[in-house]
């Protein structure tokens, strides 16, 4: 966005309405001595827009965006669409979402409407242009919010199916097709006509279930595309229209919901306290919030790959997030560290949910900026001072690119793919339904803690440059998990290598085509011959393998690099072996294997590496690039990103209780303090302490 302002803007969402006594000119004055210069306001409360039907009170929120302007604070403004008044549920019940084929969400919480419905679409509608058209003149609007993280439901109803089966035959033509790609030869669900189309509440067909979650997602896109356009009617020269995601959500595809907006924006939630403390542990799974401080970063790098742009932060932890049974608010200094973690990695604006805990409702114990009493406390002057660090940035941090040793390549596709038939089993012996994860995940967390900072790309972005342009932007191409992939992403993977790229592929990769059929070449389809290696078994791991360096190779493993979860029975042609398992059945296969290729290289990963298996194979891939701020060691991070005109700066953060110092390998200054530092000075940081560092040079 060429108009955005040459700051990182700075807040949290604020509901007056939700105030028990009148307190608005001391929360303000509160915020603009904590030096907020964004609130968002107004998307979760369509019943006070509109109290009964055609009713509608708009003026109540003039006051805060008069008091938000006069502190010079501007406002991302909500339409309230997730959450629908009692009013509308009840005049039509016929809008409920359905979970299940006939089985009706009962109203009471949010989100529970099938919102392609006509009726919901009509009123969804008047209220949002009521609202924006009455706001959208006022001076202190930045933007929109349009909707709230959507995707939450895979909505069975009969509309909603009966458009499935339309778009199938618009994309089939005919039965016969459809029978053809979908091999529904099998236990006899060859269809004789659309109206044989089964719905999906007890579906087992794979292809059948990645063209249903496909389908859903579209929904979703085509519901944000729709409220953004009429935003867009009444917005004015510089003001964005966007939506926050929950990147989790079911019915959700990042990359192509944000095409159509202005920014991305999204919230990352994450655990805090010791969950913020870095360790040489294993993954744990990831839900809504993460855990680990390589997962913050994850997020972060999650939310730039949906558009490849800086992202808007619409929420994150203020105090305790997720429930009565979970309050673990930030030790000192931990918000200052989440939130320049997310700035290095491309946030202009870090906004906190909430302002004011609230006093009732389901969210009465999701922490807010202020507590209860709402007397500021801890948490304020926490927040305030790292509100006078973005303000002493300024405009140095606005316009940052993050920096990337690493790219990933993501797939919504294979995710659900992976949901369907998961390869992997979870700790109980059972399908692990984040199967996709659980392989992607791994290949990160060793990127991380080798010090390398990631770019993940969609699959659909991929395919948007030719394969030398991508190589020389993207020198090193991770590829773990991409189950689901036409023949034209297979061969520009190859096509990447041979172009002078270093590929690395992951289990399941090539494996299933864009149906999710089974391919029917040696696995990996399309890729073995240029890899050179293949195989034609694979196994459930269910408890771990040593692996070792293979003679004369030089990848350096650790006494506890372990394969994990799963093994492809690599054979290899002419590749060299870099690493084997100790087993006396899986010693035969090579656990990961190397070949140049062209002007490149591709490494075969054939199982879900251990972080410490995982962390050697990137210091392998990345042994000539290190440069010395990669050599910092635990609990030290270091990150980077590039200003418009070329500078760069680092952002270095101690995640532990303990201090720790680093060497520095070039000559800095302290934005924050303002001090300089020559090259080789030791910088020392205190317990969860972060620096922001401007290269001289």
């Amino acid at each position: 966005m060429d108009q955005w302002p040459g700051h990182v803007l700075f807040g949290a969402a604020y509901y007056y309405e939700y105030q028990p006594y009148e307190r608005l000119k001391t929360d303000l004055d509160l915020m603009a001595e904590a030096s907020f210069s964004v609130i968002r306001v107004g998307e979760s409360v369509w019943s006070t827009w509109e109290p009964e039907n055609g009713r509608f009170e708009l003026d109540w929120l003039q006051p805060v965006l008069d008091g938000a302007h006069e502190r010079g604070i501007g406002v991302v403004l909500g339409t309230p669409t997730y959450a629908v008044p009692p009013w509308l549920a009840r005049q039509y019940p016929e809008i409920a979402g359905e979970r299940s084929t006939g089985q009706r969400i009962p109203w009471g919480a949010r989100q529970e409407v099938d919102f392609t419905h006509p009726a919901f679409r009509f009123h969804a509608e008047r209220v949002i242009r009521r609202i924006v058209a009455r706001y959208a003149d006022h001076p202190a609007i930045l933007g929109y919010q349009v909707d709230n993280e959507p995707g939450n439901e895979l909505f069975h109803n009969r509309g909603v199916f009966e458009r499935f089966v339309d778009d199938l035959r618009h994309q089939y033509g005919d039965v016969e097709t459809l029978n053809r790609e979908w091999g529904l030869v099998y236990w006899s669900h060859r269809l004789s006509t659309w109206n044989d189309l089964w719905v999906p509440d007890g579906n087992a067909q794979p292809q059948y279930d990645l063209a249903w979650r496909r389908f859903q997602a579209r929904q979703t896109t085509e519901f944000i595309d729709w409220q953004a356009d009429i935003a867009r009617e009444y917005a004015r020269p510089g003001q964005f229209v966007t939506t926050c995601l929950s990147y989790g959500r079911p019915a959700l595809d990042d990359h192509k919901l944000t095409a159509w907006l202005d920014i991305t924006a999204g919230n990352p939630y994450y655990t805090m306290q010791d969950g913020l403390e870095i360790t040489a542990g294993e993954p744990d799974p990831q839900g809504w919030t993460t855990n680990g401080t390589w997962a913050l970063y994850l997020s972060a790098d999650r939310m730039y790959s949906s558009r490849q742009e800086p992202f808007l932060v619409t929420e994150t932890n203020a105090q305790a997030i997720g429930g009565p049974s979970t309050n673990k608010p930030a030790y000192d200094g931990q918000w200052r560290q989440a939130a320049w973690a997310l700035v290095s990695r491309g946030a202009r604006m870090i906004e906190y949910w909430h302002w004011h805990t609230l006093h009732f409702g389901t969210e009465t114990y999701w922490g807010g900026i202020l507590p209860h009493s709402g007397r500021p406390g801890r948490t304020y002057r926490e927040l305030a001072r790292l509100g006078a660090e973005l303000r002493t940035a300024g405009d140095l941090i606005g316009r940052l690119t993050p920096d990337a040793d690493v790219t990933m390549l993501y797939s919504a596709p294979s995710k659900w793919a992976l949901q369907a038939q998961p390869a992997l089993s979870g700790a109980d012996g059972g399908p692990d339904r984040q199967s996709y994860q659980s392989i992607f995940d791994p290949f990160y967390r060793g990127a991380f803690d080798a010090g390398l900072q990631v770019n993940i790309v969609h699959a659909g972005q991929f395919q948007d440059d030719d394969a030398a342009a991508f190589a020389q932007r993207h020198p090193v191409l991770v590829v773990p998990g991409l189950y689901i992939a036409d023949d034209a992403t297979l061969d520009r993977l190859v096509a990447y290598a041979g172009a002078g790229g270093h590929l690395v592929l992951g289990p399941r990769t090539g494996y299933g085509d864009h149906e999710a059929r089974a391919r029917r070449e040696v696995q990996p389809a399309r890729l073995a011959d240029a890899a050179g290696v293949w195989y034609d078994e694979f196994t459930t791991l269910t408890e771990d393998v040593t692996v070792r360096t293979s003679p004369g190779s030089a990848l350096a493993l650790p006494d506890d690099a372990l394969a994990t979860r799963w093994s492809d029975g690599l054979q290899t042609e002419d590749s060299e072996i870099l690493a084997q398992y100790e087993h006396p059945h899986f010693g035969q296969f090579a656990a990961a294997t190397t070949r140049t290729y062209g002007k490149g290289r591709i490494t075969y990963v054939g199982t879900v590496p251990n972080t410490a298996f995982a962390e050697a194979i990137f210091r392998w891939i990345d042994h000539d690039h290190a440069d010395g701020w990669q050599q910092c060691q635990r609990p030290l991070t270091v990150t980077s990103a590039h200003t418009d005109d070329g500078r760069t700066v680092r952002f270095v953060h101690n995640w532990s209780w303990d201090e720790a110092s680093l060497r520095l390998p070039s000559a800095v200054r302290d934005v924050l303090s303002g001090t300089d530092h020559a090259h080789g000075d030791e910088l020392r940081l205190g317990a969860w302490d972060v620096r922001v560092l401007l290269e001289r040079g």
